[in-house]
Order: structure tokens, then C-alpha cells, then sequence
């Protein structure tokens, strides 16, 4: 997908417009995630990225991204984001321009408790969209 550099060094940019984000990645229910920057669709080495929308009142299934690190940056709603540390619960109550941080091989999911969906924008630590989805987190 990338084009050798003349110099062997330099590559061009590539732009990926709005509208050329795909669903054609891993998927949980309960939400939709939109790939944008990847080996698939930009050659990328070492980074995913993309976004993840979650409808009103909705809860993602539980997963983890397996030994990939992952950040979120919530861009619209108030998404929360559910993980369970020492056999508890754990909630973790967002707002649009706050990040998060997922270790890799964490369980979690994301739940939209408001009426107005959720948009956050994902970068991992591979050029894959790891998704392993989980029957269940507690």
C-alpha cells in the first residue's frame, strides 16, 4: 500500500478523508468502530487508528485489544468506560476532550448512559484493530 521513497527515505502523507472511513474491521456489539489510519488502508507499521460510535443507551459487549495498547480521546457524548480491578467494578465517567488509556489484554467495555451518542477516537499501538470479544467481564 505505501510507495517505495525515491531517496529511501521519506514517504509521502497520506489523507484519509471523512467519508473514507470503513466499518471493514473488528466489530463488538453494541457500538460501530471506523477504520482510518492502518496497514490496510494507509500502510501504516506500527498505529491504528479510528473511531468508535456507541448509540444512546447502549452498552458495547465486553473485550480487550489484546497486547496492544490502546488511547481514547472522547470526541462527543459522555461514554463510560467499565473495567473490573481487584473483583470490583470499576466506572470510569467521561466528557468529550478527555483521554483514556487501555493496558493491553484488559477487559472492558464501553456503555452510553445519555441520550446523545458517543464518539471517541481511537489509537492502538499495532496496525491492526485487535478485538477479542469476551462472553462476560465480571
Amino acid at each position: 500500500m505505501t510507495e517505495e521513497p525515491i531517496d529511501g527515505w521519506h514517504q509521502p502523507l497520506r489523507h484519509v478523508r471523512a467519508d473514507e472511513l470503513t466499518g471493514d474491521t473488528g466489530q463488538t456489539g453494541g457500538m460501530t468502530r471506523l477504520e482510518a489510519v492502518s496497514a490496510k488502508t494507509v500502510g501504516s507499521q506500527r498505529v491504528w487508528m479510528g473511531q468508535t460510535h456507541v448509540a444512546p443507551r447502549t452498552s458495547s459487549g465486553d473485550h480487550h485489544h489484546g497486547d496492544s495498547e490502546t488511547a481514547i480521546h472522547v470526541l462527543r457524548g459522555h461514554p463510560v468506560f467499565v473495567f473490573a480491578e481487584d473483583g470490583e467494578e470499576v466506572r470510569l465517567a467521561t466528557a468529550p476532550g478527555d483521554y483514556v488509556f487501555v493496558p493491553p489484554y484488559t477487559p472492558h467495555r464501553e456503555e452510553n448512559p445519555t441520550d446523545e451518542e458517543a464518539v471517541v477516537v481511537i489509537a492502538r499501538s499495532s496496525q491492526e484493530a485487535i478485538v477479542v470479544n469476551l462472553p462476560g467481564l465480571t
